[in-house]
């Protein structure tokens, strides 16, 4: 049976064409899903020159093809700026020590910085909502994937223990592997994911008390080995229960995005998981206002059917930016497409090109800072 060590072997002489380095190695080989004999991938290249693309698709068909791989669907995508200066080597840039001992890691002689340390580098963000319903993990996994797009390394923690979702939304049909004892989290989207999901049988009820999920959610941070990261994006639970207040109190120096709806309770609910993220002195990113209209397809005429303002509102209640107005809607996803998904928006689409400018302001926030 085909496996990604399988296809990653046989991929592995394949050079890319202006580095010579092998695209294994670069590691820009991305999204890859294997299903029976059928391989999807992105492969990123420094430049999407067609005749270079054609030649480097036909060698990637030929070997998978002497692999046993019957079906290949492929993207190909340029590299991004921090992409570029990664297969560079950092020209011009001096490490300090602690990014020296991350990016050497073991070969070096030295452990890795604990993910939770601040020295480790990873930047964290926890989205929230005071209530169910407002489409808080939808925003969560297509800021991470819009992430991943820009070239950052993500990782994504489904912290909802009890109303876990990220994997089916996401479209992950495979569970995390053992390495070493380590457990590595399954990658979607150039996203790495972990859930409870991944652990419940038959999707039967979490029945725990707090205690139990915050130890689960050490775990997560503990035993998972998630590789080197520059953001991570947790899934919190509504409210502000046991879970939610275990992340501030584990994650000090994390940030966080509120999500709500226009609608005013929704907004005026949504104030108390912003309210808690200040009392614990953690800085509010901005606010996501979800379902905010309908547009018509036909017409283009735009239909607030959840009211309007409840997002501006408490923006300005939490002394911080909206950072979009997301309509309602569904991503335009066919489940015979190789890499399907139900919830995670194309990059190209209306809706992808939103959660792309809430990833560039995130950036910002973090390059400003």
């Amino acid at each position: 049976m085909l496996s990604k060590e399988h296809i990653q072997a046989a991929l592995r002489p394949i050079a890319e064409p202006t580095l010579k380095r092998s695209l294994v190695e670069l590691q820009w080989i991305r999204d890859m899903m294997v299903k029976e004999d059928r391989v999807s991938l992105t492969v990123v290249c420094l430049e999407k020159d067609e005749e270079t693309q054609k030649q480097l698709e036909q060698e990637i068909r030929d070997r998978l093809a002497e692999a046993g791989v019957n079906q290949v669907h492929l993207r190909f995508r340029e590299a991004s700026e921090r992409e570029r200066e990664e297969a560079g080597g950092g020209a011009g840039k001096k490490e300090s020590s602690d990014e020296e001992v991350l990016r050497k890691g073991h070969a070096a002689g030295l452990d890795k910085l604990p993910i939770l340390d601040p020295k480790s580098g990873v930047k964290f963000i926890a989205v929230a909502s005071g209530k169910g319903g407002v489409g808080k993990s939808t925003v969560t996994i297509n800021l991470a994937v819009a992430l991943a797009r820009r070239g950052f390394r993500v990782g994504l923690i489904d912290a909802d223990i009890y109303g876990f979702s990220v994997p089916d939304m996401m479209g992950i049909e495979e569970a995390p592997n053992l390495d070493g004892g380590a457990i590595i989290p399954v990658e979607r989207f150039g996203v790495k994911v972990m859930s409870m999901g991944f652990f419940i049988q038959e999707n039967n009820p979490v029945i725990w008390r707090g205690p139990m999920l915050g130890r689960m959610l050490r775990q997560f941070f503990s035993d998972v080995d998630w590789g080197e990261l520059d953001y991570m994006l947790l899934d919190l639970p509504p409210g502000t229960g046991d879970v939610a207040l275990d992340v501030h109190q584990m994650i000090p120096h994390s940030s966080e995005i509120i999500v709500t709806t226009p609608h005013a309770t929704a907004a005026f609910v949504a104030a108390r998981a912003g309210a808690m993220a200040l009392k614990t002195n953690h800085e509010v990113l901005g606010v996501v206002e979800n379902m905010a209209y309908y547009e018509c397809s036909g017409c283009g005429q735009k239909d607030y059917i959840f009211g309007r303002g409840g997002g501006a509102r408490l923006a300005e209640t939490l002394h911080t930016g909206l950072l979009a107005q997301i309509p309602v809607g569904a991503p335009d996803n066919h489940p015979a497409e190789p890499d399907f998904s139900p919830c995670v928006y194309k990059q190209d689409s209306v809706v992808g090109q939103i959660y792309d400018d809430i990833a560039q302001q995130v950036v910002a926030k973090y390059t400003k800072d």
